[in-house]
C-alpha cells in the first residue's frame, strides 16, 4: 500500500514538475547562444531596420560564408514576435515582427521560417484551441564576427523576454 502511493505521489510529482517548469522559464525570458542565436539573428535580420550592410553581412554567416570583411558587433533586434499556425487549418500560418511602430506581417514559407527557428531555438510554445504560438518580446541577438570567423561555435548571443 505505501509503495503505491509513493508511486503515485511520485509520479504526481513528476507531472506537476513538467507542466510547471516550462512555464516558469517562459515568464522569466530566456536566452539563446551558438547555431540557434545565428539562425533567430538570420530569420529576422531580414524585416528589421539595420543598415543594408550589417543585413548582408548577417545573411552571409547565416549561409556558412565567413569571409565578411564586417568587423563591427552587430545587434538584431524586435520588440515583438508573434508567429501562429493552425492545427485544424494546417495551410495557415502567419508571423508579426515589430520594430518600434513599424510592424511586418507575413504568411507561409517566411512564417514558417520565423515560427520554426523560435521553436528549434527552445521559446516555450503557447497553445490555444486550435492554434499554436510562439511569441517573444524584446529580442536582440548581437553576433561577433570575429567569433564566427574562427568556427568555434560562439560569436552569436540573444535574449528575449515572454511576450505580453
Amino acid at each position: 500500500m505505501k509503495l503505491t502511493r509513493l508511486s503515485t505521489l511520485t509520479s504526481f510529482a513528476s507531472f506537476a514538475f513538467s507542466v510547471l517548469l516550462p512555464g516558469v522559464s517562459a515568464a522569466a525570458g530566456g536566452s539563446i547562444s551558438g547555431q540557434a542565436a545565428l539562425a533567430m539573428a538570420g530569420v529576422v535580420a531580414p524585416y528589421s531596420s539595420l543598415p543594408a550592410a550589417e543585413k548582408k553581412a548577417v545573411a552571409a554567416f547565416f549561409a556558412g560564408k565567413t569571409n565578411v570583411p564586417y568587423t563591427k558587433k552587430i545587434i538584431v533586434a524586435a520588440d515583438k514576435i508573434v508567429c501562429r499556425t493552425s492545427n485544424v487549418d494546417i495551410t495557415a500560418r502567419s508571423c508579426e515582427l515589430t520594430f518600434g511602430t513599424a510592424t511586418k506581417k507575413f504568411t507561409g514559407r517566411e512564417a514558417n521560417e520565423v515560427y520554426s527557428t523560435e521553436a528549434m531555438a527552445g521559446v516555450p510554445p503557447d497553445r490555444a484551441a486550435g492554434s499554436n504560438f510562439e511569441s517573444i518580446s524584446k529580442l536582440s541577438c548581437t553576433l561577433d564576427p570575429a567569433q564566427l570567423k574562427d568556427k568555434a561555435g560562439t560569436g552569436t548571443e540573444c535574449s528575449y523576454q515572454p511576450a505580453n
